[in-house]
């Protein structure tokens, strides 16, 4: 006699938070001795070849309150546009840079600040180079899967103009949407790069 067949539901689904500050970052969530400091939240060393720079910004849902739990990470090249690895095969990378951040946004405003260097030029799948960048991961409670998008420099128009994954992008006036705007901090350069969730100024993100 068959017997009957047992099937198991589809687990229900889940966002990134909250416990996503525990795993990540557990001195910032108030538990110590887990690491000496919270992975990717070591400043830029005093050996690391490039421009000092910082980049700030607030994540924006779609009524246009900025998120006050979400947590980011940056990725970039180097000054020279190696990325830092082993999958890199064009030179070797700045030893005293991993390319690699982690932060979360400030829990009153909001607010997240990177203080990096700038990347230099890397090639695209096609040979051609793409403007300098730097590449966001942004999760946050009510976001399922983590958001992609990139940061580009508004004080670098003719890559910019020559980019070719903005040039991709079918809706022109949403290229604004990935270009930071710079300002300074004493000496240093700082760019402004907001990210809306959704609404009339949604961010391009991107299906990588």
């Amino acid at each position: 006699m068959a017997q009957p067949l047992s099937r198991l539901k589809e687990t229900p689904s889940q966002t990134a938070g909250p416990y996503v500050h525990i795993g990540a970052t557990p001195n910032f969530a108030g538990i110590g001795a887990v690491y000496p400091s919270d992975l990717g939240s070591l400043p830029v060393s005093p050996k690391t070849q490039g421009e000092r720079i910082i980049l700030t910004g607030q994540v924006f849902d779609g009524a246009g309150v900025p998120l006050r739990d979400a947590l980011i990470e940056i990725w970039q090249a180097d000054a020279n546009g190696l990325h830092a690895g082993h999958g890199e095969h064009r030179g070797v990378a700045d030893e005293y840079f991993n390319g690699w951040m982690r932060q979360p946004v400030d829990g009153t405003t909001g607010l997240y600040r990177f203080e990096t260097i700038k990347p230099g030029q890397v090639p695209f799948a096609d040979g051609r180079m793409m403007a300098p960048h730097v590449s966001f991961w942004i999760v946050a409670r009510g976001i399922n899967v983590g958001l992609h998008t990139r940061l580009y420099f508004g004080d670098e128009e003719p890559a910019n103009a020559a980019d070719p994954l903005l040039a991709r992008i079918e809706l022109r006036h949403r290229v604004a949407t990935l270009i930071a705007a710079r300002g300074e901090q004493g000496d240093v350069p700082c760019y402004r790069f907001d990210i809306h969730l959704q609404g009339d100024n949604e961010t391009v993100f991107l299906d990588i």
